[in-house]
């Protein structure tokens, strides 16, 4: 059957890792009758956790698209990993969606990744739900997940559904709005009245919920205080509104392993949970400037790529959301981003890796295209060239690299088309070949997330890979003034060559990198050559005189100089310059230069003092730290890139495994005694190496 953009819903299921993301979707397959059996995640035969990786692991790894129909309404969801070396595909699924579906473990409440995506999603003004799952356990405290939520985002918590007992006297959920109670056990959901024990808490519950579907509206706050109540269809209404508004978060309870609360959650998914229609999506002017795009099916055409996988029996996957418009099967669009046509032939929809054909994709809606030759994640589809493209996904900066090559040489070219095809499917990648510490480096979001990268690409093509940590981008420069000469000066029949060059050279404030000055008088050195002489001293600057890392912050200036009327030429100027320059620096109290980078930790309050020991012992400045609340710590400092290396692998080992953490460059700051000689050591080991291999 086909859908009305009104009766379409999509939602991301997010959270912590250990939340119960994969187990809720195999339930909500179950109960719309899209599955027979609802598996688990340690039997691995779970629908959105299908890949050998995510089978292998135990955890998911990938954003999966599964849909399902519930009445008239077309529910899609994407399940999301809980590691954060796997962001990019939260991010993903979050800019796919309208509404997010917040996971919540009963018993830790708001964990680290909880912080974090829920700040992502208040950036976007995305509205969300919340699902408090493990109600079953004993130490399981949903009221307490509750506050625990509202007092650390400041937000409205209305719970929908509240808990008939918790731990093994856990038997199901009661739907405060519609009065109904839902009994679980051994796997089957029953409607029943709501029981007497239970009455006072649902009482409570439904005035909570009364008076945060009254802040959706100013008629119904009025109503609602004036008649102490609102009734079913102004709840309704009023939920709609606050949450379109992103106003309140309505709360579940439930278990996902039993099926627990599904219902009642499915129904308020399709009957409240406001549809992509008037939805903003972000597109850029010719101008330049951001415009705002409404989900509209009457609008002409236009979609973007979500993002791109390979299939080895659908070949090339692209996931897009069709904004305006519908896309159907046989036609032809433009990709405005690659400039270029393309031709789309069958669409589908996904359960995972099953993939099912659909006659039309209308505006608000996520499905596939197969085969489609030039998109790429982040590109614009559009009926024509003049749509405007849409605003790319925001990715995070990587925090690990790993230095890698093919064991046979003969393989690198292979190895480096499947990284950078990888980068193209996976945005919180980078690829790219480091022209100074001659190494292909690939970075990402962790040691997690690069061996999955390469394990995959050695499993499928046999390529044995070799990867080692790379080598740091240091800069060198001066402390002080220094001036000297040089005289280039050959003879070999015929033309000779000869220039002489006086220059001197100045420390610059860090960050302004170089300046050049030409100060020489009476025409001792003809203009012409003075270019020759620039190129020589920036030829010089690549490759420093402490340890070949390029030279920054230094100002140059030509002071005096001598040419010859036949044998000078502008190559003897730069041969001179670049000699000159190279003997003045090493006058001028040469230095090292180390990255130091801004890293922000988010840990648990236990690992406080053992995470702030540690980064003093990297040679870390720490700049603050703020309690995010829930026990969870932020700590801001500036630390050496060389002690960051292997951060990603020494944190989780400090924290069992529930610290994470964001860098990126800050500065350049000198180092100097025993790191610096070090450091120097390590280069002239490196650079007869790389001799000897040539």
């Amino acid at each position: 059957m086909g859908f009305t953009t009104e009766h379409v819903r999509t939602l991301a299921v997010a959270g912590h890792g250990q939340t119960g993301k994969t187990t809720l979707i195999e339930q909500l397959l179950l109960a719309a009758g899209m599955i027979q059996k609802a598996e688990s995640v340690e039997s691995g035969k779970t629908v959105s956790d299908y890949t050998p990786e995510e089978i292998e692991r135990k955890i998911s790894i990938y954003s999966s698209l599964v849909h399902l129909n519930w009445g008239d309404t077309l529910i899609n969801l994407w399940d999301t990993p809980g590691s954060a070396d796997f962001i990019g595909e939260v991010i993903c699924a979050f800019r796919a969606s309208e509404v997010a579906l917040m996971m919540l473990d009963a018993k830790a409440g708001v964990q680290i990744e909880t912080i974090k995506l829920w700040r992502m999603l208040d950036r976007r003004n995305k509205p969300r739900l919340l699902f408090i799952n493990h109600l079953d356990d004993d130490r399981a405290k949903f009221d307490d997940s509750v506050q625990d939520v509202h007092g650390q985002f400041e937000c409205e918590v209305c719970p929908v559904t509240i808990p008939m007992g918790t731990g093994a006297s856990f038997k199901g959920v009661i739907d405060v709005l519609h009065g109904k109670a839902y009994e679980t056990a051994g796997g089957v959901t029953k409607e029943v009245a709501v029981p007497e024990a239970f009455k006072g808490e649902y009482d409570r519950a439904r005035e909570i919920l009364a008076g945060a579907a009254a802040e959706g509206d100013d008629e119904l706050l009025v109503k609602f205080i004036d008649e102490a109540g609102l009734s079913d269809e102004d709840i309704v209404k009023g939920l709609k509104l606050a949450i379109a508004d992103n106003r309140v978060v309505p709360a579940f309870a439930g278990c996902a392993a039993t099926g627990a609360g599904i219902v009642p959650l499915l129904n308020f998914i399709a009957d409240i949970v406001p549809s992509p229609l008037g939805a903003i999506e972000v597109a850029t002017s010719p101008e330049g400037s951001d415009i705002s795009v409404k989900v509209d099916p009457k609008a002409p055409l236009s979609a973007l790529v979500i993002k791109t996988a390979n299939d080895q029996f659908s070949g090339k996957l692209t996931f897009l959301k069709v904004v305006t418009g519908s896309l159907a099967p046989d036609s032809e669009i433009y990709n405005v981003t690659e400039d270029k046509k393309e031709k789309v032939g069958k669409l589908f929809r996904a359960v995972g890796k099953k993939l099912v054909e659909t006659r039309e994709l209308v505006a608000g809606d996520v499905g596939i295209a197969a085969k489609l030759p030039y998109a790429k994640t982040n590109d614009t589809f559009g009926a024509s060239a003049d749509i405007p493209p849409f605003v790319k996904l925001r990715s995070p900066n990587p925090v690990y690299s790993m230095a890698v090559a093919a064991k046979d040489k003969k393989d690198d070219d292979k190895l480096g088309d499947l990284l950078i095809r990888s980068c193209e499917e996976d945005k919180t990648l980078t690829f790219a070949f480091n022209g100074e510490t001659k190494q292909n480096v690939l970075s990402g979001m962790g040691d997690l997330h690069i061996n999955i990268v390469l394990g995959r690409i050695a499993t499928q093509t046999k390529i044995e890979i070799v990867t080692s940590i790379p080598r740091i981008a240091y800069r060198e420069t001066i402390q002080r003034k220094a001036q000297s000469e040089y005289t280039h000066k050959k003879q070999s029949g015929g033309h000779g060559q000869y220039a002489r060059v006086v220059l001197s050279i100045n420390a610059l404030e860090r960050g302004e990198n170089y300046s050049f000055t030409n100060a020489v008088f009476g025409g001792a050195i003809s203009k012409g050559y003075i270019p020759g002489i620039e190129k020589g001293v920036k030829e010089a600057m690549e490759n420093g005189v402490l340890a070949g890392y390029p030279v920054v912050d230094v100002g140059v200036t030509v002071l005096d100089g001598k040419e010859h009327p036949v044998d000078s030429s502008e190559m003897a100027f730069k041969i001179a310059a670049r000699n000159a320059f190279r003997e003045s620096m090493r006058n001028a109290g040469p230095i090292l230069l180390e990255p130091i980078m801004a890293l922000t930790v988010f840990v648990d309050n236990a690992y406080l003092g053992d995470i702030m020991s540690d980064l003093s012992g990297r040679r870390g400045h720490i700049l603050g730290q703020e309690t995010l609340g829930g026990g969870i710590e932020e700590i801001r400092a500036q630390v050496p890139h060389h002690e960051l290396l292997k951060y990603a692998i020494d944190l989780r080992a400090m924290t069992s495994g529930t610290g994470s953490f964001e860098m990126a460059f800050d500065h350049y700051s000198p180092i100097s005694g025993k790191i610096a000689d070090e450091v120097i050591q390590a280069a002239k080991e490196f650079i007869k190496q790389q001799s000897e291999d040539e």
